[in-house]
């Protein structure tokens, strides 16, 4: 596994271990990775250590950029994986980034599979990801790859060939960065206004406009704690991304371009935060 030392990879790694899978975890940052070693996964020097002879190779990265460096850079994994074997691809990378890597793994003769994940940090711990899948409808194939799934996830979808599971990726983090983003103004308004912003949630309590997301990033925004789940940083490369496959559609979508601007703003204060911390682009500035 490739990117195994940061939130979710390690996670994900520490998971795939304990469920009896032989691990081999490389990250950018080895110390990252050390902490893997106690659940008996091995920590690789290089990507093509890590790939060297595996049946499955599994990439959960921050970024295309990432992705392409460990998988296609100068110790890759690519070169050290055997023909027939699978990439699993479950970062965040959107439509051209995924298109890039189905045609470095069908370059390479390795089956290429796109399954990215609905979930952050503790979803990740708990085994409570959403997977998305989509690639080959290979049964022997699929039957390599459904149990690693079913260690990582509480639901998979499978949903077509490769790309699939990416754009729908997209149309779901869409709607979870506008929810993060509409919490944050709404609670700044209501500070504003000098109003308690708990009260927000307990007039929407058990009517049909409540919701629990929105309460869970509220309460971390009301009470100023933004350790990071899902990093503000990525929150803004994923909404770059939705809005870059809506001009790749032709749609006109200025809520979308709006998001994206407005946690890339974010984002060069606060990119190591959680992603409630969009909240403090628009909180009310005290004097």
């Amino acid at each position: 596994m490739l990117g195994a030392g940061g939130i979710m990879g390690q996670a994900m790694a520490a998971n795939l271990a304990r469920s009896g899978f032989d691990v081999r975890a490389w990250n950018r940052s080895r110390a990252k990775a050390e902490i893997l070693a106690l659940d008996g996964a091995f920590v690789a020097g290089t990507p093509a250590e890590a790939a060297d002879g595996a049946d499955v190779v599994l990439t959960m990265l921050a970024d295309l950029e990432a992705v392409a460096a460990a998988m296609d850079g100068r110790h890759g994994a690519i070169a050290a994986m055997d023909p027939g074997s699978i990439w699993l691809q479950m970062s965040t990378i959107g439509e051209a980034g995924t298109g890039r890597c189905a045609e470095l793994a069908a370059k390479h003769e390795v089956a290429f599979f796109d399954a990215p994940v609905l979930g952050t940090r503790l979803p990740a711990e708990q085994r409570k990801l959403v997977i998305l899948a989509s690639g080959p409808a290979t049964s022997s194939l699929r039957d390599l790859v459904q149990p690693i799934f079913e260690a990582l996830g509480r639901k998979i979808l499978w949903l077509g060939p490769a790309g699939a599971g990416s754009r729908l990726k997209l149309v779901l983090n869409a709607w979870v960065l506008t929810v993060v983003e509409a919490g944050a103004e709404i609670i700044a308004l209501a500070e504003a206004l000098g109003l308690d912003s708990h009260l927000i949630f307990d007039a929407l309590e058990g009517s049909n406009l409540d919701l629990p997301y929105l309460r869970l990033k509220g309460e971390s925004m009301t009470r100023r704690d933004f350790e990071p789940a899902f990093r503000l940083s990525l929150a803004a490369k994923d909404a770059a991304l939705v809005d870059d496959s809506a001009r790749r559609a032709g749609l006109d979508l200025p809520l979308l371009k709006t998001l994206s601007d407005r946690l890339a703003e974010g984002a060069k204060q606060h990119g190591d935060k959680d992603m409630s911390a969009t909240y403090l682009t628009s909180a009310p500035k005290t004097p």
